[in-house]
């Protein structure tokens, strides 16, 4: 079985979904454009997960997958929490157990809550 093209010396990093240089790769022009739109009213379901080292993570989850709303979001939610964390695909991971915080917060905000 043949492996897909991840890499080429001479070209660098490959799109793995149409074959062109990561820099000039046709399918990710198209998705760009693909972000969801923003409710007015987000929707958010919180919850807690475990690592293997034995820390909690609370997951903002259920978000549009918008980068740009989710980086903002991402931004003042460690902000108002005093904690670290990322956002990805439609979701948010603070460190820690925030998740009476967030409720607070978000509710404040006009979302909807969940968890």
């Amino acid at each position: 079985m043949k492996g897909r093209t991840v890499y080429d010396t001479r070209r660098g990093r490959v799109c793995p979904a149409c074959g062109w240089p990561a820099g000039d790769c046709r399918c990710s022009a198209r998705l760009a454009g693909a972000e969801e739109a923003v409710p007015e009213r987000p929707t958010a379901k919180l919850r807690v997960e475990s690592r293997g080292s034995g820390r909690s993570v609370t997951v903002v989850d259920g978000l549009p997958k918008n980068v740009a709303f989710l980086e903002e979001t991402a931004r003042e939610l460690k902000r108002l929490c005093g904690t670290g964390g990322t956002a990805g695909e439609g979701r948010v991971e603070l460190q820690g157990d925030q998740r009476e915080r967030l409720r607070d917060l978000l509710v404040k905000k006009g979302w909807r809550v969940k968890g």
